[in-house]
C-alpha cells in the first residue's frame, strides 16, 4: 500500500505543478482558447462550398410563354444574377474575361419539345478553367430545372407524357448547407491541432527553461511523468471542445441529434490520440519552435488534407488513400458529422472508437518508451 500510496502522491504533484504551470503561462490558453475560436470562425464563416448570386447570362432564342416562366424561375431563385439576352454571343467575350461564370441558353424549339414530351433544350456552358464554380452552375440549373417542372406538373394536375417526376429528398442535411459539414470538420481538425501542440510545448519548455533536470532527479517513473502531462491538458481539452460545441450549436445553428453523452466520450478517446501524438513529438524535440512545427506538419497538414474534411478521399490515387487510413482525424471527423448531423449511429462509431483507442495505446507505447530513454 506504500508503494501505492507513494506513486498517487507523486502523480497528484505533477498534476498539480502542471496545472499550474499551465494557469501561469499565457500560451497554453492562446493555443486553447483563442486559435481554436479563430479557426473556427474561419471555417465557419470565411469557407462554404455554397454559392450564391452566381453571375450567368441566359439566352432565350424564341420568347414563349413556357420559356419565361422558366426565366422567372431562374431569376427569383438566390442563386443566380441573371442577364438575358436574345444571342449567345452577347455573352462570349464576358464569359472568357470571367465576368460570367456561364451561359444558360433556351433553344429555339424549347415549347415544342415540352409539348411533345421530349427533352428540353437547355443547354448550359461554363467556364472549365474553375471546374467547382463550373460544377455548381450544371448543378443549379439542373436543380432549377427539376423544381420548374414539379411546380408545372403540379398545377397541370398531370405529368407530361414520357417524362419522369422526381423527387429529391436530403436526408441529414434537407438544406443542403455546406456549413452542416464545415463546421464538425473544422472542430475536428481544431481539436488535432490544438491537442498536439498543447503536450509538444510541455517537454520541449522543461528542456529550454532547465527545469528537466529536476524531474530527472526526482523519483518519478515513466508512467507518472506521462499521466500527469496529460491530465490537465486533457481537461483544457475538453474546456475548448465545450467552446466549440456552442459555437457550433448557437453561432452557427448547426443541430445535434446525437446524445451529449456520446459526443464527450467520443471526444475524449480522440483526445487521448492528439494528446499522446503531441508528447510523443515534445520527447523527440527540445526547443518549443520544432516541437511546434512537428506538431503542424504531422497533425494539422494530415488532417486538413486526409481527414476527408475538404477533399474526398475516395478520388485520391490509391496510395493516398492508404496513407489515410493511419490519419487519426479521419475517423474523428467521420464520428463527429455522424453524430451532429444523423444521430448516434452503432455502425459508425464504434468502428472509429476502437481504431482511436488502438491510435492512441500505440502512441501511448511509443511515448513511454521514448521518455524511459531519457528518464533513465
Amino acid at each position: 500500500m506504500s508503494v501505492r500510496s507513494g506513486r498517487w502522491r507523486r502523480i497528484r504533484a505533477l498534476v498539480v505543478k502542471e496545472s499550474l504551470q499551465v494557469v501561469r503561462d499565457p500560451s497554453s490558453f492562446v493555443v486553447a482558447f483563442v486559435l481554436p475560436a479563430l479557426l473556427l470562425f474561419l471555417f465557419g464563416f470565411g469557407i462554404t462550398f455554397d454559392a450564391t448570386r452566381i453571375k450567368v447570362g441566359l439566352v432565350v432564342e424564341e420568347p414563349t410563354p413556357e420559356s419565361q416562366e422558366f426565366v422567372a424561375s431562374l431569376s427569383n431563385t438566390r442563386y443566380f444574377d441573371v442577364r438575358q439576352s436574345s444571342s449567345r454571343l452577347s455573352f462570349v467575350d464576358d464569359l472568357s474575361a470571367g465576368k460570367i461564370s456561364g451561359i444558360i441558353v433556351l433553344s429555339g424549339d424549347f415549347t415544342e419539345r415540352l409539348a411533345r414530351g421530349d427533352t428540353a433544350g437547355v443547354q448550359v456552358i461554363t467556364d472549365g478553367s474553375d471546374p467547382n464554380t463550373a460544377g455548381l452552375v450544371t448543378g443549379y440549373v439542373q436543380g432549377a430545372w427539376q423544381s420548374w417542372q414539379s411546380q408545372r406538373n403540379f398545377a397541370s394536375a398531370a405529368s407530361a407524357p414520357g417524362q419522369i417526376d422526381v423527387q429529391p429528398r436530403f436526408w441529414f442535411n434537407p438544406e443542403l448547407e455546406s456549413r452542416r459539414l464545415l463546421v464538425p470538420g473544422s472542430i475536428s481538425l481544431i481539436m488535432m491541432m490544438m491537442g498536439s501542440l498543447l503536450t509538444a510545448l510541455v517537454v520541449s519548455r522543461e528542456w529550454e527553461r532547465g527545469t528537466i533536470e529536476a524531474l530527472l532527479a526526482t523519483p518519478v517513473g515513466t508512467l507518472e511523468f506521462i499521466i500527469g502531462k496529460l491530465v490537465p491538458n486533457f481537461i483544457l481539452g475538453l474546456c475548448a471542445m465545450t467552446v466549440c460545441v456552442l459555437a457550433a450549436l448557437f453561432v452557427f445553428d448547426i443541430p445535434l441529434r446525437g446524445s451529449l453523452i456520446v459526443l464527450v466520450g467520443f471526444t475524449a478517446v480522440f483526445l487521448a490520440v492528439a494528446l499522446s501524438l503531441g508528447l510523443l513529438i515534445s520527447t523527440v524535440a527540445r526547443t518549443q519552435f520544432v516541437a511546434s512545427q512537428m506538431a503542424m506538419l504531422v497533425a494539422f497538414l494530415p488532417g486538413l488534407y486526409f481527414s476527408g474534411f475538404l477533399f474526398e478521399i475516395a478520388s485520391m490515387p490509391a496510395p493516398l488513400r492508404a496513407f489515410s487510413v493511419i490519419v487519426p482525424a479521419k475517423y474523428y471527423v467521420r464520428g463527429l458529422q455522424t453524430i451532429f448531423l444523423a444521430g448516434d449511429i452503432g455502425s459508425v462509431l464504434i468502428p472509429c472508437t476502437l481504431i482511436l483507442v488502438f491510435m492512441s495505446t500505440v502512441l501511448f507505447v511509443l511515448t513511454a518508451r521514448n521518455t524511459r530513454q531519457r528518464l533513465d
